[in-house]
């Protein structure tokens, strides 16, 4: 329940929901402190389903960011008020976007993915440097084969690049093996 969203500004203890809305300041239960919680609904609603109404004059919540836009539900990490098109659903959290924002450049969400490693460009690369170094085409084609499956670009791409990575080390591995085939039968003829 999001009843933690609402604190003693003495001990930060969660604040029951008896205290909130009151006339009058009453005393926090835990530290004793005289406190006084004005608690809009928004903080306990649930997530709206993308309605993003505008807010009535002195009786809804307002979005942090929008002020004429009617608040959907408050930020888990923040707690500001976040209208339906703020709210972003993150692994079954409700953030804004500057927690979200903060959470990446200090990496505290995990799961937000900002890079791939691109192993079908790491593959061809490799490929194309086979006609110089007979060492590479191997690697290409262990690379194309070993990440095939690997979760590829952010934006979507088809295995193309695989696929000419693979024919494309393949070439320079039959030519250099004829080479040395033909290295080998011109020094036994010799």
């Amino acid at each position: 329940m999001k009843t933690s969203l609402v604190l003693c500004p003495g001990c930060e203890a969660p604040l029951p929901m008896e205290l909130w809305n009151l006339p009058r300041e009453s005393a926090c239960p835990e530290c004793g402190a005289v406190v006084q919680a004005a608690v809009f609904a928004a903080l306990l609603q649930e997530a709206g389903g993308g309605k993003n109404e505008p807010a009535q004059a002195d009786i809804d919540a307002t979005c942090f960011y929008h002020p004429e836009k009617k608040a959907e539900i408050a930020c888990e990490h923040c707690g500001r008020f976040l209208c339906a098109l703020c709210d972003v659903d993150l692994l079954g959290e409700h953030l804004c976007p500057a927690c979200i924002q903060a959470g990446r450049k200090k990496g505290r969400i995990r799961n937000l993915e900002t890079h791939r490693v691109l192993y079908d460009s790491i593959s061809l690369g490799l490929a194309a440097g086979a006609f110089f170094f007979v060492i590479t085409s191997p690697m290409a084609m262990y690379v194309a084969i070993r990440y095939w499956n690997a979760p590829g670009s952010l934006i979507p791409r088809t295995k193309a690049r695989f696929i000419a990575a693979l024919l494309l080390a393949l070439v320079p591995l039959a030519l250099w093996s004829i080479l040395i085939y033909l290295a080998i039968q011109a020094r036994i003829h010799d």
